[in-house]
């Protein structure tokens, strides 16, 4: 007998759903492009209906824009919203440091000095997929060790908009010194079980990204 499939449980609108997300997230959909509802339905083998449903719930999370009498584009990530998704990062990394200062086992520091190392290769290397993620993989484990599940939930609410931001950070300002410093700082601070300066190095670290985009943005 043959594996179930359990994608086939779920409707094929979601399906259509989680592969278009999915690819906007990654990059392989970029912010302006187009979405044209015959080309996707022959690329996945199904009909429009399915696409078009997708579409309008793409639509409702921000990461489409339907333009009136041209169809539907992959939505740009703005200032305002890599801004206010960094303010929120900014205080919850901090705080999840805090707490896996004083949480994380031996085990996960080991993991996470892995994690940390095979980043500093990917940044060496200027691999720049590997770079983004092992950076979600980095943090993600301090949202861990933190054994705190409303701010994990927090966490993962944001997940998907910050992966977006993460792109355009690691394609776009290439400051790999500083990343290279300030996740060496925050390892070091979990490492010594220091909260406080765990905390601390972790706010500077988004912070510092704050002012990048900001630059950035600027010099434009």
């Amino acid at each position: 007998m043959n594996k179930i499939d359990i994608r086939n449980y779920k409707p094929l609108g979601e399906i259509v759903f989680d592969y278009l997300k999915n690819a906007i997230i990654s990059g392989e959909l970029k912010p302006g492009e187009r979405l044209m509802e015959i080309s996707i339905a022959q690329q996945l083998g199904v009909s429009r209906t399915p696409v078009r449903e997708a579409i309008r719930k793409l639509e409702k999370e921000k990461f489409i824009e339907m333009v009136p009498r041209k169809g539907a584009y992959v939505s740009s990530t703005t200032l305002k919203d890599m801004l206010e998704v960094l303010e929120v990062r900014r205080l919850i990394e901090g705080f999840a440091s805090e707490l896996a200062a004083e949480r994380m086992s031996d085990e996960s520091l080991a993991d996470l000095f892995r994690t940390h190392k095979a980043f500093l290769k990917a940044l060496d290397e200027q691999d720049t997929d590997s770079m983004v993620a092992l950076d979600n993989e980095f943090h993600d484990m301090i949202f861990i060790a933190a054994e705190n599940s409303k701010l994990l939930d927090i966490q993962r609410s944001l997940s998907e908009q910050v992966m977006r931001y993460r792109l355009s950070y690691f394609n776009e300002f290439r400051n790999y010194d500083e990343l290279k410093d300030m996740h060496e700082k925050i390892y070091d601070a979990i490492e010594k079980k220091d909260a406080k300066r765990a905390g601390e190095v972790a706010r500077q670290h988004v912070e510092k990204i704050e002012r990048r985009v900001v630059e950035y943005n600027k010099n434009k």
